[in-house]
């Protein structure tokens, strides 16, 4: 599991090229990651937001709800 710090870290760098408009990115590990739109940058980003607020709140904080209609 990654700390907040480096999912922070990661989060920053897809900020950066959301906003420059590139399309790739290499990870702390030289892992190249290469987007198809800033729309994926996007959830990616969103993705990453969750992560870090479920890791500061701490795990036993999360709820997770399954339903179903009945049959």
């Amino acid at each position: 599991m990654a700390s907040i710090s480096a999912l922070r870290d990661f989060r920053e760098q897809l900020q950066d090229a959301r906003f420059s408009g590139v399309q790739s990115l290499t990870d702390q590990n030289g892992e190249r990651v290469v987007y198809r739109s800033q729309a994926e940058i996007e959830r990616a980003i969103a993705a990453l937001d969750s992560e870090i607020a479920q890791l500061q709140r701490g795990r036993n904080a999360l709820i997770r709800l399954q339903t179903t209609k009945g049959l």
